[in-house]
């Protein structure tokens, strides 16, 4: 599982032109069940991903994002075993 980081490297104002683009490469990440949550950074400097998926795959659909084909952020992933988690998390649970 992945904690993805994500860090704003431009203006809001052009967060916010991307914003509908990174909403719909979100959507196509969950259907396609790479991603667990998601949301924006408080205050709103970023943002961060939850995922589950192979890293490759994630470097992939990062690539993808509307946020980085721009260069509007950067991505700093962190990698880690969810041995614990709340009940109805279960099945994220690894060895």
């Amino acid at each position: 599982m992945f904690v993805v980081s994500l860090n704003y490297k431009v203006p809001l104002t052009e967060i916010d032109r991307l914003q509908a683009a990174h909403i719909e490469w979100l959507k196509a990440c969950y259907a396609e069940g790479v991603f667990i949550a998601s949301g924006p950074k408080k205050p709103r400097t970023g943002g961060v991903i939850i995922a589950q998926c192979p890293r490759d795959i994630l470097d992939e659909r990062l690539a993808a994002d509307p946020f980085a084909k721009a260069g509007a952020a950067d991505y700093d992933v962190t990698e880690f075993l969810a041995r614990m988690t709340a009940a109805s998390l279960d099945a994220f649970k690894e060895a």
